[in-house]
């Protein structure tokens, strides 16, 4: 299972979480089919949506677009804080060559555009915020958003490694941020070890990324560890919620389906789960317009 671990230094100058998100972008790589690059930029998205998520409280649902201007299309991911998240990639089957090192490209093939979040506390009225994709990685973008956007200082490492097959060999990622009432030489001597930190795909190829990634942050620094909570893709998609959606088609649109089509047919764009609905069903739908 997934995990997010929330830390935070014994000093109370900063506090770090820390991701290994593999399972939940293997799940959504077997889902989308996707391919080296598209699978990279959705895998990174997912784990900046958790990241997200796990900031707030309550019911909360946290959306993040990556609206770029290039062949990925669109990113959208939605994450809750009860650890479940869902996306998708609107061109899932990009595939481009790697660099001689054999890193996936991605931000070139994001392109520019936008960062938008929307926070829904389930008010009715959910809040949008947007910062420009300064380089379209996702995780240099998030940690852009963060300061620009809350007002937070804050560092970030995300990413997603792939086998010689180009599945899914191991994700996650990390989030530091300043705390409020942070001392200067506290600061500095932080922004040293994210400077002096490995790369974070170096520090996810370790046999035990988790507490690496704990050991770059904090070095000999105490802190303590706060929780430990499970992340899963999850969709909530139902085949009730589609009849609903269907419900709210004009009677004409239903009546030439009926005729057409004999049924309806509706994927959920997050999981890809099929829906199937037949003359039956739509009769009913028809009756409760008349």
């Amino acid at each position: 299972m997934d995990k997010i671990i929330k830390t935070i230094a014994e000093n109370g100058a900063f506090r770090a979480y820390v991701l290994d998100s593999t399972e939940t972008v293997r799940t959504a790589q077997e889902k989308h089919q996707t391919q080296a690059s598209s699978t990279v930029a959705l895998g990174r998205t997912l784990i900046a949506s958790q990241i997200l998520a796990a900031n707030e409280k309550g019911q909360t649902r946290i959306t993040v677009k990556i609206l770029g201007s290039s062949s990925l299309g669109a990113v959208i991911t939605v994450a809750d804080t009860a650890g479940n998240v869902k996306g998708y990639v609107q061109n899932p089957g990009v595939d481009i060559k790697k660099t001689a090192t054999g890193e996936v490209l991605v931000g070139p093939f994001v392109g520019s555009g936008e960062f938008l979040v929307i926070t829904d506390y389930g008010t009715g009225r959910p809040y949008h915020s947007m910062t420009p994709l300064i380089s379209g990685e996702i995780g240099e973008d998030l940690a852009y958003y963060l300061t620009e956007s809350q007002q937070t200082p804050s560092a970030v490492g995300l990413n997603v490694l792939l086998d010689k097959e180009d599945k899914v060999k191991v994700a996650g990622g990390f989030l530091l941020q300043v705390l409020p009432g942070a001392k200067e030489a506290d600061i500095a001597r932080f922004e040293k070890r994210i400077q002096e930190m490995p790369a974070i795909s170096a520090l996810l190829e370790s046999d035990d990324h988790i507490e690496a990634l704990l050991a770059a942050i904090y070095g000999e620094e105490p802190y303590k560890r706060l929780s430990e909570e499970d992340l899963r893709f999850q969709c909530d998609c139902s085949k009730e919620r589609f009849l609903n959606a269907l419900a709210s088609l004009p009677q004409a649109d239903l009546e030439e389906m009926r005729e057409e089509d004999q049924g309806a047919e509706i994927t959920c764009q997050f999981c890809q789960t099929h829906y199937h609905f037949d003359q039956k069903d739509l009769e009913e739908l028809i009756r409760d317009k008349s």
